[in-house]
Parts: C-alpha cells; sequence; structure tokens
C-alpha cells in the first residue's frame, strides 16, 4: 500500500498492511525541537537549524528528509499563522536558553525580563503587553492572562467571537495551495482550518490578539460554563455558523485533497475524571459539534479528528453521537482509559490516532526496552481491524532521550516487519 492507501484503510476500519504513523502533522502529535533535532543527527541528516513552526509549545517542523527516516504517512496542512497571531514565514535565527540554534517566523520577536523568564508578543508587536512566556528554564510557552475586568451587565457575547470571523480570499489561497503541496507528497492529509474549536483552553486566552475582551481567564472560563450558560451557547452558536460558512468555501478550493479535518483540542478530562459531567458535555456542547459533523459529513470526504485528554470514558458514547470519527491523544495512562477495553467497546467506531507510548513516564523516563514492550503490545492491541495510527500520548516533550526514541520508531517497525 502507499502511504495514503494505507492511512485511509485504517480510517475505513479495514486492515491495512502496516499500521499508519503520523509525527508532526499537527500541533497535538509533534515533536519538540529539541527532539527534532536530536533525530536528525541520529539519522546523519543535513545539518541545518529547525525550524519552531508551532511555537506555543515549541514544535518543529519535520522535514521531508526527516519524514523519509522516520517513515511518516501523513502530512498536516497548518494555519497561515502561529498561536500567538503572527505568519509563519520569513524564517529567522534564533537560539534557545540551552544554546539550539533554531529558524524561527520574522515576527517571532521576544525579550527576557528581570526574572530571565523569556516573553513573547501577539502578532509580534513588542509595542504591546505580551501574551506568552517561557520560564527561564522552560522549553515552551504558557499564555498569560490579560482579561480586563468583568461586569456582567456588560458582558457580551462579541467579545469572545472576535477572532472568528469570514475567511479571506488570501486565506482561502493559501489552503488551497497548501492541500495541493500535502497531496502531492503521497501521504494521507490532516488539516486545520481553524475556528472550530469551542472553548479550547490554549485558545480562550488568545494569545493572537493584542488586547482581548470577554472571558479570557481560564478559571473563569471554566466558573462560566456553569454559572453564565447562555453566554457560552451564544458564542458556540456564533462560533459554529462562521465556521460551517467557512468550511463550505475552503472545500470549495480544497476539494476532496484533504483525507482529515482538525476539528477540536478541547480538553475535557484530568487524570482521574471530567472536567464536566456528563448532562452538561451533551446541553452546552454536543450540539454544536453535531452541526459542524454533520455538515462535514453531508458534503466532504473529510474524517473528524476531536483532540481530547484525560479520563474521558464516561463521554466517548457522546463524542461518537457527535459525529466524531478520531479520537486522540487516547491517554492510556487516565483513570479508566484502558487500552483493551476502549478497543473492544469503542474499536468500530473510533480511529484511535494516538495511545502508541505514554509520554508521562515510559518514553521520557523509561528504558528503551521498556518503550519496545509498551509500544509493540499498544500496537498488537489498537491496530487489529485497522482503526489505529500509530502516535505518541501527545507530543513528544523536551528533552525525551534519543534512544528511547529511537526504539518507539524501530518498535513501530518491527511490527510492520520493516528492517
Amino acid at each position: 500500500m502507499t502511504s495514503k492507501e494505507r492511512v485511509l484503510a485504517s480510517l475505513n476500519h479495514k486492515q491495512p498492511d502496516a499500521v499508519p504513523i503520523d509525527f508532526g502533522s499537527t500541533a497535538v502529535t509533534g515533536i519538540h525541537v529539541n527532539c527534532i533535532a536530536a533525530l536528525r543527527d541520529y539519522f546523519g541528516l543535513e545539518k541545518r537549524p529547525v525550524k519552531v513552526h508551532e511555537p506555543y509549545q515549541m514544535l518543529g517542523l519535520v522535514e521531508p528528509d526527516l519524514q523519509e527516516a522516520l517513515k511518516l504517512d501523513i502530512e498536516g496542512v497548518f494555519p497561515p499563522e502561529t498561536m500567538f497571531g503572527f505568519e509563519i514565514k520569513n524564517w529567522k535565527p534564533w537560539k534557545l536558553h540551552n544554546g539550539l540554534e533554531l529558524l524561527v517566523p520574522g515576527l517571532f520577536n521576544t525579550m527576557v525580563d528581570e526574572n530571565g523568564d523569556t516573553l513573547i508578543f501577539p502578532k509580534g508587536d513588542t509595542a504591546v503587553e505580551p501574551s506568552g512566556k517561557m520560564p527561564k528554564t522552560g522549553y515552551f510557552f504558557d499564555s498569560i492572562i490579560r482579561q480586563e475586568p468583568l461586569d456582567d451587565s456588560t458582558l457580551d457575547p462579541e467579545d469572545n467571537v472576535e477572532e472568528f470571523d469570514l475567511i479571506s480570499d488570501k486565506h482561502l489561497g493559501y489552503f488551497a495551495e497548501e492541500a495541493e503541496k500535502a497531496a502531492s507528497t503521497g501521504r494521507a492529509v490532516i488539516a486545520n482550518y481553524g475556528g472550530t474549536a469551542l472553548g479550547d483552553i490554549a485558545l480562550v486566552p488568545a494569545p493572537f490578539l493584542k488586547h482581548p475582551k470577554g472571558i479570557r481567564d481560564i478559571e473563569e472560563w471554566y466558573i462560566s460554563t456553569l454559572t453564565r450558560p447562555d453566554y457560552i451557547h451564544q458564542v458556540f452558536d456564533k462560533q459554529s455558523d462562521i465556521a460551517i460558512k467557512n468550511m463550505q468555501k475552503i472545500k470549495d478550493v480544497v476539494g476532496d485533497r484533504v483525507d482529515v479535518v482538525f476539528i477540536c483540542g478541547t480538553d475535557f478530562g484530568t487524570q482521574n475524571s471530567t472536567f464536566c459531567s456528563k448532562d452538561t458535555f451533551r446541553k452546552l456542547y454536543m450540539p454544536y459539534y453535531s452541526r459542524m459533523n454533520n455538515w462535514i459529513h453531508r458534503n466532504t470526504n473529510w474524517k473528524t479528528f476531536k483532540h481530547c485528554c484525560g479520563s474521558i470514558v464516561s463521554l466517548i458514547e457522546d463524542m461518537i453521537e457527535c459525529g466524531f470519527d478520531i479520537l486522540n491523544p487516547v491517554q492510556i495512562s487516565a483513570a479508566g482509559m484502558d487500552a483493551k477495553f476502549l478497543k473492544k467497546e469503542y474499536g468500530k467506531a473510533l480511529v484511535f490516532w494516538g495511545g502508541g507510548v505514554d509520554t508521562q513516564n515510559t518514553l521520557p523516563f523509561g528504558t528503551p526496552e521498556n518503550v519496545r514492550k509498551e509500544v509493540l503490545e499498544r500496537c498488537e492491541i489498537f491496530s487489529r481491524d485497522g482503526g489505529f495510527i500509530f502516535n505518541t500520548i501527545h507530543n513528544v516533550q523536551a528533552n525525551t532521550p534519543t534512544e528511547n526514541l529511537v526504539a518507539m520508531f524501530k518498535a513501530v517497525n518491527e511490527f510492520n516487519g520493516v528492517k
């Protein structure tokens, strides 16, 4: 099978000739720049700085030579702008605090504060307050909360949808071009068009806006799902209306060159339970997820991708009912998320994209043999009758031992019978 055929077979719950592999096609299946650099060195690839294409989490671009070395099957189409609101172009040099030389987009403008922390600015504008901070010993940015004082008498849902608008002709052209390039690689294509995430906590603080209005504090947002449900409904209602209008325009220029669309990264789970009740999920989120997914399934060939960390077993049936085809990152380490149980109960309805190895313990702190054993076990469980794309449980984190990363890829190849 070709990479695309392999992925499509698995997405349609048919047994492919090998487990498809994804790294770097989305902002939740990526690899930290440190590890990209280490893998390039391991495979003896051309010495050049890694490109930081997703600065919020400091994810590195997996370029074609490394894609080939890792035997990857999926190509990603990303939004034209980063989480900090500047375009991914005009690469320039930048150095991480550990001395690693990188390339960053031209408007990746930073300064170091009196504590030694690195600050980054929305749209690269250093004349406004910074919207992100990387601690001096850290390896990625945290959002800086910039919520204005709230007054319920004047609180306007329009303030929480200012970032959602009808797509421009420029961005339509961008998606058309990027989808064409991605499809020409012979790999399956997953695209993130933006605008479809409902209450994603990475997006609520709006690190891409210079002066965000509305409810932008994460704690206040969670409280509002209980105390201001009408407000949240109004936000989600307008957002999903705009999203569908935009997807219609995007479909007209992208067509069937895209196989999967990234819908939402909103997390509903902790290590031990869910953030919200089943009733809240069904009342507050399900109508809008269903609206967007139903439009996609009626009008396109795209499969729909839902990222949701944590112990979410109590919500999986609801997510299936919403129309999601794919679940990521499949956090097996969370309570109730047993791999055999998930495959048996939901394997005919959901594709599991992730779950291949634990990134909290095994991959960063285990031995290469621990990694190999876990990868082989997960592949054996999840790959039966298709419905599985190999990836780690969320992004590969900074300073993960190179020998463990190599052991992971070797184990997938071993399972696939590839030397």
